[in-house]
This record gives C-alpha cells, structure tokens and sequence, in this order.
C-alpha cells in the first residue's frame, strides 16, 4: 500500500460521513417543521427532541467530517500535483467539475449550519415541503463529484 491509496481510502471514509449527515440533517429540519400544527406539550417535547439531534449532527459528524474530508482532499491534491511541482491538475476539467461540487457542497453545508440556528432561534420560515425538495442536493452534487474523479473526463 502507498500514501495515496491509503490518503484517497481515509478520504473517502470521511465524504461518506460528511454526506451521511448532510442527506439526514434535512430530514430532521423537516420533521422539525412539521411540528408546529401539534398540541402541548408534545410539540415542545418532541422539537427539544429534534434540534438537540440537529445540534450533535452538525457538531460531532458533520463539520469534523467535512475538515477531514479537506485535509485529506488536499492532501491528495498535493501528492496528484507531483508532491507540489505541477499544479496543472487543477485545469483539467474533470478537476474544476470536482472542484466546483467540493464549494457547492460546502455552500450547501453552511446554509445548513444557518439554518439550524434560525430554527433553534425559531425564526426559520422554511417548510416540511421545503426540506424535503431540497433533500437530494447534496447527492446530486456527489454524482458529479464521483463520475468526474473516476473518468477524469476531458474535452478532447
């Protein structure tokens, strides 16, 4: 085993836990949601509940594993680039394709991390119906991400 397969396999390692919780973490903003038209006291019950979950999510997996996804990601860049020598790489197509995925999920993610402080504050206006239409993006934006690294597509 080299340093990149065994860099490339923790980085994988920690995407997928970085993805699992943003695909959750909607869900959670929705059943949060769909909360208000309940009864007292199970309502409050039941959002204490819910944003405690949100809170733990965003805190202990998801932001520990995006910063290792990028440690690891950038760590792999730099063994791509030659250990540092060329940085051509970062021109290929396949690469700003990936590249574009890693600021839009991040994007994605501090949206995310927004709004659970709105809900927490409960000034969010977002719906049930809302968290759930918008529940896919981050794997949408993941098949971009995959298909583009394993082909390293090009335009010629």
């Amino acid at each position: 085993m080299n340093a990149y397969d065994l860099v490339r396999g923790l980085h994988i390692l920690a995407v997928i836990a970085w993805m699992a919780g943003m695909l959750f973490l909607p869900r959670l903003y929705a059943y949060d949601a769909e909360q208000a038209g309940k009864a007292e006291p199970l309502r409050s019950e039941m959002q204490g509940m819910l944003r405690l979950w949100q809170t733990r999510l965003l805190r202990i997996i998801i932001n520990p594993a995006m910063i290792v996804a990028f440690v690891f990601g950038g760590w792999l860049l730099w063994l791509r680039a030659g250990e540092g020598s060329d940085w051509s790489i970062l021109l290929q197509p396949w690469m700003v394709a990936k590249l574009s995925g890693v600021l839009a999920l991040s994007a994605w993610h501090g949206f995310l991390a927004g709004e659970r402080r709105k809900i927490a504050a409960e000034t969010s206006t977002r719906s049930g119906k809302f968290w759930r239409m918008t529940n896919e993006i981050p794997f949408l934006i993941a098949i971009l991400m995959v298909l583009s690294v394993t082909t390293e597509w090009t335009f010629g």
